[in-house]
């Protein structure tokens, strides 16, 4: 059973966080803020939508294109 857990565990692990944990995090910010926004705020639930997808594309973009300008900057 033990083995079971720790399997699943690192399935997840790799899964969410992947090879770049900068994008997890992000992305766990992005819904952080999103929540603390809909607990404090009267926005309707649809602008909170919209902001906190944008927020998430806004995230990945901008670790791929650091990552590609680095990765050009090795070579």
């Amino acid at each position: 059973m033990i083995r079971f857990v720790v399997g699943f565990g690192r399935f997840w692990w790799d899964f969410i966080i992947g090879e770049d944990w900068k994008i997890a995090a992000g992305v766990a910010v992005v819904l952080v803020v999103g929540g603390t926004l809909t607990a404090q705020t009267h926005l309707s639930s649809d602008a909170l939508t919209l902001l906190t997808g944008v927020g998430i594309v806004l995230v990945v973009s901008t670790s791929i294109i650091a990552g590609a300008y680095a990765s050009r900057r090795k070579s």
